[in-house]
């Protein structure tokens, strides 16, 4: 049996002062974007150096895992893994 990897990706490590924008081009070159977001504390609004981007196809997004997981981003050593479905309990 074969086991989707999925298309959605989660990122760590992001610098605080990253922005949606830097997010959407620092993924986008690696394919069509279905989504990007920059999880945001809720009080304070700043980014909480996480997040999650979406793509078009599962090749897309495992070529831009290999491309930018351990790769150093604003002075920070980003990982970049695929994203565990919620638990639907």
């Amino acid at each position: 049996m074969s086991q989707r990897i999925g298309t959605k990706l989660f990122v760590s490590r992001l610098s605080f002062y990253t922005t949606q924008q830097q997010l959407e081009s620092l993924f986008s070159p690696f394919g069509v974007l279905t989504e990007a977001t920059l999880i945001t504390d809720q009080n304070t609004q700043r980014p909480k150096g996480f997040g999650f981007v979406s793509y078009k196809s599962e090749i897309e997004a495992e070529k831009a895992r290999k491309a930018l997981n351990g790769r150093i981003v604003d002075g920070r050593l980003i990982f970049v893994e695929h994203a565990k479905p919620k638990d639907s309990s």
